[in-house]
């Protein structure tokens, strides 16, 4: 499984992106993530979503800004972010694992993209 990360950019606090993710290769069953890495940090969970959509999981810090979704037809995962504010600023990451459970640290998932910048001017 090959995973590409795309939609980052320059925005201003209070605006927003859309981040995606599309993945080459078989990901039947596969639970999708976000995960962010900011400077001298660790990177840490935005959220992530099961095979059918039916279970989807949010950072305290994102939740009721951001929207996680996936298109399995297309093979995509995206990442609505609204109501941006620069401790959102870090490089996003797409990830993948197979099957479900509670993949909330990075150690859970098998597959990386290889990350897209974003950054939030005051």
């Amino acid at each position: 499984v090959q995973l590409q990360a795309y939609g980052g950019g320059l925005v201003q606090a209070g605006g927003s992106l859309r981040l995606s993710c599309k993945a080459s290769g078989r990901t039947f069953m596969y639970t999708m993530g976000w995960f962010r890495q900011a400077p001298g940090k660790e990177r840490d969970i935005v959220a992530y979503i099961t095979w059918t959509s039916d279970r989807t999981y949010y950072a305290d810090s994102v939740k009721g800004r951001f929207i996680i979704s996936r298109d399995n037809a297309k093979n995509t995962v995206y990442l609505q972010m609204n109501s941006l504010n620069v401790v959102d600023t870090a490089i996003y990451y797409c990830a993948a694992r197979q099957g479900g459970g509670l993949p909330v640290v990075a150690a859970q998932y098998g597959y990386w993209g290889q990350g897209t910048l974003v950054t939030v001017s005051s």
